[in-house]
Formats: C-alpha cells, sequence, structure tokens
C-alpha cells in the first residue's frame, strides 16, 4: 500500500440540517420494514425475529456466563461528557485518517464468521456497503465466500486470519491473500483454543453444523431467512464451504472436518507473527490484545496496528472490557503504531469515547451483521449511516469539528 494519503470512497457529505431531518422522520431509500429501526442496536431484535434460533444465537452468544459480552457494553457507562456550547460546528467532518487512506467515518465493519449463512452472500454484503460508504470492513477468515470474490467486488477490504495450526500451511495462505489483492491483513491471536460457548449450544448451534429438527422447524417459521439466503445459496452457489482457512478451498460447513481445521493452535507464538511480517508485505494489524507487554510485542514484530480487542467476550469470559484497557495500551505504544479498538460499540457516543481515550479507530461487528441478515446491502448501508449520523450529531453536541478535536477533554 502507497504511504500517501489515499481517499476511500468518502460520499459526500449529508447537510447537517437533513441528518437531523432524517432522526426524526421518514428516511428515503430506506424499506418500510426498517423505518422503525432508528438504531444499529434495534437489528438485534429485529434479526432476533428473522433468523432461525442456532444461527442467531451464534452471532448474539459469548462464552459461558456472558460476563465479558455485558461489561463491553457498561464500559461506556463509566464516562461523562462535559460539552462545549457557542461554538461554530457547522463545518464539523468525521473523515480520518488510517494507513494513508482517508475513510469517511471513524469506524469500520469487525469480521464475523459465516456469514452467508445468516445473509444471502453476507461476505460481499458487508464490504460492499462498507466500499460505498467510504469505511473499511474486515472480511472473516471463517467465511463462505472466497476471499478473490469479495475483493473483486469491494476493493479496499481488509482480510482478517486465524494463523493455521499445521505446520507448512501459514506461508501459501499468505502467499494467496496477497495474490488476492488485499492491502491490510488483520491476525487474530487470541484463540489459541476453542471457547466454551455453551451459550452455542443451547441454542442448538454446532460446527458443524448438524442438520436437525428444530433447525428445519426454525426455517419454516422463518421463510424470509429460509428461501431468501438458504435455498437461495443451496440453489445458486452449492453447499457453503469454508473457503479461506487455508490456500486451497477447506471443508464444507456441514463436514466434520471443519472443526479439526480450525483446532491445534495452541503452540502458536509471537515467532509466528515475525514470519507472518517477513513475508506480508502490505499493513499488518493484530487483533486481540488486552495487555501492555502484548502490545509492546506486536510493535516488535513489525504490526502496524493493532486492535484492543476480546473477541467481542467470546473467547475467556472473565476479560476486561478493551474501553477499560485502552489508555493503558495506548500509553504503552500509541505513538509507535496505530491503536484500534473493538467490542461494544452501539452508539456514536460510544465511538466518541473511544477515539477520546486515544484509540484512532473503532469496530463493531454483531450490529452490522444483524443488518446484513435482516435488510442485506441496504440493511447494512442503513446501519451505517445510523451511526454515522450519531457521531455528525454528537460532535456538534459536544463543541468538536474534527475527529482531531475528540480528546479526553471531552470528559468531565
Amino acid at each position: 500500500m502507497s504511504s500517501s494519503t489515499t481517499p476511500a470512497r468518502v460520499p459526500a457529505s449529508v447537510p447537517h440540517r437533513e441528518a437531523s431531518k432524517a432522526a426524526y422522520g421518514r428516511r428515503d431509500g430506506v424499506p418500510s420494514r426498517m423505518q422503525k429501526i432508528l438504531s444499529i442496536d434495534d437489528f438485534e431484535q429485529a434479526a432476533r425475529g428473522h433468523l432461525p434460533r442456532p444461527l442467531f444465537g451464534y452471532i448474539a452468544g459469548a462464552a459461558e456466563d456472558n460476563v465479558s459480552l455485558r461489561a463491553n457494553r457498561s464500559a461506556f457507562d463509566q464516562y461523562r461528557f462535559r460539552s462545549r456550547v457557542m461554538v461554530d460546528v457547522s463545518a464539523r467532518e468525521q473523515t480520518t485518517t488510517l494507513f494513508g487512506r482517508i475513510y469517511a467515518s471513524p469506524f469500520g465493519i469487525a469480521p464475523v464468521g459465516i456469514s452467508a449463512i445468516s445473509a444471502y452472500r453476507g461476505d460481499i454484503v458487508l464490504a460492499r456497503a462498507a466500499s460505498q460508504a467510504g469505511i473499511p470492513a474486515i472480511m472473516s477468515g471463517t467465511s463462505l465466500i472466497s476471499m478473490e470474490e469479495v475483493h473483486d467486488a469491494a476493493p479496499g477490504t481488509w482480510f482478517q486470519v486465524y494463523m493455521p495450526g499445521r505446520a507448512g500451511m501459514l506461508e501459501p495462505l499468505i502467499e494467496r491473500i496477497a495474490k488476492a489483492g488485499f492491502e491490510t491483513l488483520v491476525v487474530t491471536v487470541d484463540i489459541p483454543v476453542w471457547a466454551n460457548r455453551e451459550n452455542n449450544v443451547k441454542t442448538g448451534f454446532s460446527m458443524p453444523l448438524r442438520p436437525s429438527f428444530r433447525l428445519a422447524l426454525d426455517g419454516l417459521m422463518r421463510p424470509r431467512w429460509l428461501f431468501g439466503t438458504f435455498l437461495k445459496t443451496l440453489a445458486l452457489h452449492g453447499m457453503p464451504h469454508f473457503e479461506n482457512s487455508f490456500a486451497e478451498r477447506g471443508a464444507p460447513m456441514l463436514s466434520g472436518s471443519a472443526i479439526r481445521d480450525t483446532t491445534g493452535r495452541d503452540h502458536l507464538n509471537w515467532s509466528h507473527i515475525e514470519l507472518i511480517r517477513s513475508r506480508w508485505h502490505g499493513k499488518l494489524v493484530i487483533k486481540g490484545i488486552l495487555h501492555e507487554d502484548d502490545a509492546r510485542r506486536a510493535v516488535a514484530a513489525g504490526a502496524d496496528g493493532i486492535i484492543v480487542s476480546n473477541h467481542g467476550g467470546r473467547q475467556l469470559d472473565g476479560a476486561q472490557a478493551p474501553l477499560l484497557m485502552l489508555p493503558r495500551i495506548v500509553e504503552a505504544v500509541g505513538h509507535q503504531t496505530t491503536v484500534m479498538l473493538d467490542g461494544g460499540i452501539r452508539r456514536g457516543t460510544d465511538v466518541i469515547k473511544a477515539l477520546a481515550l486515544g484509540a484512532q479507530f473503532v469496530f463493531a461487528g454483531r450490529p452490522f451483521m444483524y443488518a446484513a441478515a435482516v435488510g442485506g446491502e441496504r440493511g447494512v448501508s442503513h446501519a451505517i449511516t445510523l451511526l454515522r449520523d450519531e457521531v455528525d450529531r454528537d460532535m456538534a453536541m459536544l463543541g468538536v469539528r474534527s475527529i482531531a478535536e475528540v480528546t479526553d477533554e471531552c470528559f468531565a
């Protein structure tokens, strides 16, 4: 990637009076069934009625008692704003420069696995909506559509990888990602073993996904998903496979080898990150950092950026909320690398709080996945617009005119 500042597709700004009007009335171009969705969090309830229970449970659930899942949200409540008034904010804008590219907003779409079974062509839907809106999307390594097809549909998408546990499989995978045209590689490092996701079991989700009476009944009760996603996928594209876990095509999602292909990572260490760095010539981001020492190790290994994250509460239950670790990590490495955050983002005020604590960018996953399931590409576009409008209004009410002015001075 060039080091010069390159604009992404930054759409023309909506006049502030129009954004404010849209908050209280009908939004043009939004289907009637989504007109009552007023925040990105509203998509969760809509998705609950749209998706079969096992698939909704897979997205919504976390590890064990959901302690970290709840903490990710409650962490934002610990901070309060102090706003400045009578500031001319008429020229405010939220564009953000990241890795030499100008993005329209300081947030992007985090990777969500097996999205193409919850939303028709889900990986493409997420990536294309993000590209059209001028923000980045991170494609999941556990996706069901080939990375080449997604990149062709939405150049500029980032790719997230879980390092293969088997020797000799990492370097060919890195070569494939580079050949597909991706410029930013996100390596998720916080999954040495599978987590205890009891919530998935309770809702009937398993990997491999097993046909069952419950799944069949749920599908019949949700015909929009059954005909619009599942049967349409089978008819037009065949049985979904894990397309991007290795250099070659992976197992069908109904195959018992699907789980075996994603285990055996407990021996991986920082030398594997150094190997990736030596082979990867684009931007390298390490996702899943919660400790200052690990942040320093990532910098030493050559990471261009890190994402402070506890995997959405889906790994170690009781892990600290990323927002609360953010200031310590920024203090440790913020002047040496790009520090980003994911976990619990649901409102424009959440975005601003993370930026004020030192993050240069944030990502959200579940809300955009729900939006894709409920409304396809238009649903994701609607979600992006909702969050962007909130950031815009919040900046105005705080009395800040640019993302550079969002600092800890905004807090009481």
